[in-house]
């Protein structure tokens, strides 16, 4: 079932001295490939979708975000991709423009719900990118149905349960919403928080934040961050079918480059990628990072060689 939604329009208001922001909200008037926001029901529960139409030989970039982000974050990464190239974007429930769920879930739960979803929009497979939160779920999607991607891309996550993990202090951060609801908050707390660019200019994160995205209920907030509970992909890392590329910052507060080596060596098929920055570098350094991206995936033989640049 599709039910049509009109597309967000931009932040109210313009924050002065925000450049990032600037920059952000004159890229939602730019002219670009038409996209067409929508609200879908898979196996019971709705989703809001936006479709970027794409070259119909390309298969399409499906973009799995992170905990409490709407796929407005992404924009600025989206539009330095080949406008050649299709891109799925979606709310997870209870974040975004999705409705809540009535219920919890877990990300071992969450496989059908993508497939569900290409599906719908008719691919049999797609170019999967996961980041942070969304890594995770983009790897038990690898797992569970390696038919269905053609190539993994992973940017700023790690193996759930079993990791190295960040500063407690940073962690103990995200166990609220508050960064996506206060732009005060955001700004104090970014350089701390994502490390990278936002060290030097806290806007950054505030900017990405807040000038397009948009949070649902709390609830949706605690579903999603519950839902990686107990779960790691650790074990099975070597059994990942799809030619992976890991792009890990070398100044990531949330998730620290040890994992994304560790992830290199287990993943057969892997290529790392290790970008100046932190955690939010893909939106934020969207055209350099954009470049890295596309070359992997427009690759012949993308991950046959395991190198580390």
């Amino acid at each position: 079932m599709t039910i049509d939604a009109s597309r967000p329009g931009p932040a109210e208001e313009d924050r002065p001295g925000s450049g990032l922001g600037r920059v952000i909200r004159s890229r939602l008037h730019r002219p670009r490939p038409t996209e067409r926001m929508r609200i879908l029901r898979i196996g019971g529960r709705a989703l809001r979708v936006s479709v970027r139409e794409g070259t119909s030989d390309w298969p399409p970039l499906l973009l799995c975000n992170g905990i409490g982000a709407s796929m407005e974050l992404l924009q600025p990464f989206v539009d330095a991709l080949d406008p050649r190239r299709g891109v799925i974007r979606f709310d997870m429930p209870g974040v975004g423009g999705s409705p809540a769920p009535a219920v919890p879930y877990h990300l071992l739960t969450l496989p059908s719900l993508l497939a569900g979803l290409l599906d719908q929009l008719g691919h049999e497979q797609a170019d999967v990118l996961g980041i942070s939160w969304g890594g995770g779920l983009a790897q038990q999607f690898a797992l569970s149905r390696p038919d269905r991607v053609r190539r993994l891309v992973l940017v700023a996550t790690g193996t759930g349960a079993l990791m190295v993990p960040g500063n407690p202090r940073v962690l103990l951060r995200m166990l609220t919403p508050r960064r996506h609801r206060d732009p005060g908050y955001a700004a104090r707390i970014a350089g701390e928080l994502y490390g990278g660019s936002a060290r030097t200019n806290p806007v950054v994160a505030r900017d990405l934040l807040h000038a397009a995205t948009r949070l649902g209920p709390a609830r949706g907030y605690y579903y999603q961050l519950l839902s990686g509970w107990g779960w790691t992909s650790l074990p099975r890392l070597p059994r990942l079918r799809p030619p992976t590329l890991i792009l890990a910052g070398d100044d990531d507060p949330i998730i620290p480059l040890v994992n994304a080596r560790i992830m290199h060596r287990l993943i057969r098929r892997s290529k790392l990628h290790v970008y100046v920055g932190g955690h939010l570098e893909l939106a934020a350094d969207a055209t350099r990072l954009a470049s890295v991206v596309e070359a992997f995936l427009n690759a012949d033989d993308p991950a046959t060689e395991r190198s580390q640049q």
